[in-house]
């Protein structure tokens, strides 16, 4: 692998919004909705070296699904809806929401991974007995 230049400068949320490779911010990082490439189409830079994994869907399930819940509370509160305008109001709305998230906080983790050197632990080789 050849010696990475200096850290890119850009700052995390708007790195995440762009979701771009964190080494030359050129190809997207993504092939689908939110599945990643498997490496950048620019640099090459190997993106299943980092370990995404699902830390970010499951922070998106309690906190979307947090707003979510509250948001659906106040406007029962409020203005007493019948049951159907419930399910058209938060069942899009939550799609959207974790969709459009996920795609920003995979992102985002990914790019700190990079940025921090983070790779997968290993027990270190010592003498055997």
């Amino acid at each position: 692998m050849t010696q990475d230049k200096a850290a890119p400068t850009t700052p995390l949320f708007r790195a995440a919004l762009s979701s771009r490779c964190p080494r030359c911010e050129n190809a997207p990082l993504y092939d689908g909705w939110v599945r990643l490439a498997p490496r950048c189409r620019a640099c090459g830079l190997d993106y299943g070296a980092f370990n995404v994994g699902d830390g970010p869907a499951a922070f998106l399930i309690l906190i979307v699904g947090g707003l979510v819940t509250a948001l659906a509370l106040i406007v029962q509160v409020k203005a007493s809806p019948p049951f159907w305008v419930h399910i058209l109001l938060w069942g899009p709305l939550t799609v959207a929401l974790v969709i459009g998230c996920l795609r920003v906080s995979k992102a985002a983790l990914l790019i700190l991974e990079y940025r921090n050197k983070a790779r997968e632990g290993k027990i270190a080789d010592g003498p055997k007995p």
